[in-house]
């Protein structure tokens, strides 16, 4: 009876499974913190521990049953994301790649997910319309990249359109917690909200390593390197009509 009280009492003092389903040994101290998705903040958690859809959004990285799954998602290049199908927690490796749901192309859209880095030297990004299926590199050049990078500056710092236009402010949360970037990308303005709070709002156009971009194409997310894994979770999309 007194282990079975001790266990009871560790689940009310948060001494259970973390915010992404790994136990708390496994997850960085200073998680607790971390920005979620909507509906994650709004408490909106289904019976089995997987968070509602926010209301007219579209799950990309889907749930089925529970379980987690890539389909739908194709990589290109070098490296790969290994997915936790209990958690759905995308893990990079290797690089440089891009992990880009090929299912659907957007035009208008807001884009939201969670991230979490390593640490200050994790390098990553979130591209938003990749002109046509990638077969080469070529496609940094034409489509924007929103920069992960807490030790850049100006236009290579997170928040930043690589390259282009630099963020007004670094809203990181420190490594080892959850960070939230909602992305809206309508016609040519570009906006970029990090842990809440907005860091860039631009009339995007051809610029640095940038030359055009298309009013049409793919989402994807870049693995950089092995040095500083990022990890992904909760991406969802909604259509701006």
């Amino acid at each position: 009876m007194k282990r079975f009280t001790a266990v009871l009492l560790g689940l009310a003092l948060g001494c259970g499974p973390g915010a992404d389903g790994a136990p708390l040994e496994d997850q960085p101290a200073t998680e607790e913190g971390g920005a979620v998705s909507p509906a994650m903040a709004e408490g909106e958690m289904a019976q089995e521990g997987v968070p509602q859809i926010p209301e007219g959004y579209e799950q990309l990285l889907k749930s089925y049953d529970g379980r987690y799954t890539k389909a739908g998602w194709n990589h290109y290049g070098p490296g790969y994301f290994e997915l936790d199908s209990s958690t759905g927690v995308l893990t990079a490796h290797g690089g440089m790649g891009l992990l880009w749901y090929s299912v659907e192309e957007f035009s208008d859209f807001v884009l939201e997910l969670d991230f979490r880095c390593t640490n200050a030297e994790t390098n990553s990004g979130v591209f938003v319309r990749v002109p046509g299926v990638p077969t080469s590199d070529d496609y940094i050049y034409h489509s924007f990249e929103i920069q992960i990078y807490d030790a850049g500056e100006g236009i290579h710092l997170t928040g930043a359109a690589y390259d282009a236009e630099a963020p007004t402010h670094l809203a990181s949360n420190p490594p080892g917690e959850w960070n939230h970037f909602k992305i809206t990308f309508v016609g040519s303005r570009l906006e970029v909200e990090l842990n809440g709070e907005k860091v860039m709002d631009w009339e995007a156009e051809g610029r640095g390593k940038v030359e055009d971009f298309v009013p049409r194409g793919y989402v994807g997310l870049q693995n950089h390197d092995d040095q500083s894994p990022v990890y992904f979770r909760n991406v969802y999309l909604r259509k701006v009509e």
